[in-house]
């Protein structure tokens, strides 16, 4: 499968070594277009590519990791989403690693937020409750895997994204929708920047 990601960043690049060891391809975009990338793809190695943020939006699975100040402003400026599965890796902060203060979205989880910012796209919250070390890390630790939690209002979309991230090597949980989920999940709530192990295999 290709996988678009809005943002290149540490977590966008931790993001693209776990699909590309997975077997997908990843095309990466930021705001300073594919030549600014051409470091970071060449590091990724092959089935990386760099492109424009509309191509990476165009694929049918889209990472947004995009720091939550430019989320608005990112989103306004892509291509009206036809059906395409946006997996939202964002957090509440508004400022720079170092400096962070919480964001007020009111009475929403961000994923609504997001929801409402990206008509046409299909939500799923998934990966922001990782850190990035953790996201680059092997999803297999001691024999354990690596817990991911996913949230969302689309069932079918949520099932492609656990599947993916089954194909990385996590042991996924699903907290239900964007809402309650979201809010588990987001920064603030209980699961954020936990690092969670299951032991051996669970039964489907």
């Amino acid at each position: 499968m290709e996988i678009g990601t809005i943002g290149a960043g540490d977590f966008a690049q931790a993001f693209a070594k776990r699909a590309l060891k997975a077997g997908h391809k990843v095309k990466l975009s930021n705001s300073r277009g594919p030549e600014s990338l051409r470091g970071i793809v060449n590091r990724l190695g092959a089935g990386a590519m760099a492109a424009t943020k509309e191509e990476a939006a165009a694929c049918e699975m889209v990472l947004l990791a995009v720091p939550w100040d430019n989320v608005p402003e990112t989103l306004a400026s892509l291509p009206k989403w036809k059906n395409q599965i946006l997996i939202d890796g964002t957090n509440p902060f508004h400022g720079e690693a170092g400096n962070f203060a919480p964001a007020d979205v009111g009475n929403l989880s961000t994923s609504q937020f997001v929801v409402a910012l990206a008509p046409g796209a299909r939500v799923v919250k998934a990966l922001n409750t990782m850190i990035v070390p953790n996201l680059e890390a092997d999803p297999i630790v001691n024999g354990a895997r690596r817990v991911a939690f996913i949230s969302a209002d689309d069932h079918g979309a949520k099932k492609r994204v656990e599947t993916l991230l089954e194909s990385f090597g996590y042991s996924v949980i699903d907290l239900g929708n964007l809402r309650d989920g979201g809010l588990i999940q987001q920064a603030g709530g209980p699961l954020a920047g936990r690092n969670l192990l299951e032991q051996g295999e669970r039964h489907k």
